[in-house]
């Protein structure tokens, strides 16, 4: 057997991975063509290199199915119900910086924070006879979020992409979505709420809990963690 390592398979997630790896003396490489989904672990022995799409690997790594994987903390947190006690977070990285944030309509010029929003969520309500609807694909994240923070009276609207138009579509009176810069906000004349920072997320190196593990892999783990510079598991 080996350790299985799941990294994101393209893209700038994919390249910083490799450049925070061979900075610890491991290096990363794909093998044959872009289009091929192989790759291979030099300086180390015994890890396996798999390359999946960075949502995948919260389930893969929740199924035991891959030992070690990189991918964003807002996606295992979201996938992967009580993560902690399924996976450990060896690292954060460092890189691939997004905010997951509550924004409303520019022109609520009355709302500016959660309970500015709670207010007229049930306002919302008393004039339409339905719930506020919030459009975003973090739907438990966005939950926990709201409930914590005592906000009623809404409903959450699955969208899987250009969440920022839904507001403009007239499929929600919300969103709930990750940005990094808030160009894309502004240009769909949103704003974020002062308090409304859901979660800060980043790539991070993550430790499957219900992965198998012989005495070569458990072996193969410590002389990765001890080559990257993290504590034994």
């Amino acid at each position: 057997m080996a350790i299985k390592l799941g990294i994101p398979s393209k893209g700038r997630l994919q390249e910083k991975t490799f450049d925070w790896f061979a900075d610890r003396g491991v290096a990363l490489r794909r093998t044959g063509s872009d289009r091929e989904y192989a790759g291979a672990v030099d300086g180390v022995d015994g890890v396996e290199l798999v390359l999946l799409a960075a949502g995948e690997i919260p389930r893969e790594l929740a199924a035991g199915r891959i030992h070690l994987g990189v991918t964003g903390t807002d996606l295992v947190r979201e996938k992967i119900p009580l993560w902690s006690r399924i996976v450990a977070e060896l690292a954060l990285l460092g890189f691939g910086h997004a905010d997951l944030v509550l924004a409303v309509p520019k022109c609520w010029v009355d709302v500016d924070t959660l309970d500015d929003l709670d207010a007229a969520a049930a306002q919302f309500r008393a004039n339409h006879g339905f719930r506020l609807r919030i459009a975003t694909k973090y739907h438990n994240l966005v939950r926990d979020f709201l409930r914590q923070n005592g906000v009623a009276d809404y409903q959450l609207v699955d969208s899987q992409g250009a969440t920022e138009g839904t507001v403009k579509n007239l499929t929600a009176e919300a969103i709930a979505d990750i940005t990094s810069t808030g160009d894309t906000l502004f240009a769909n004349h949103l704003k974020p709420l002062a308090d409304g920072l859901i979660h800060a997320s980043q790539a991070a190196l993550f430790l499957s809990r219900t992965a198998m593990l012989d005495d070569s892999d458990a072996k193969a783990l410590a002389d990765l963690q001890a080559r990257l510079g993290l504590a034994a598991s």
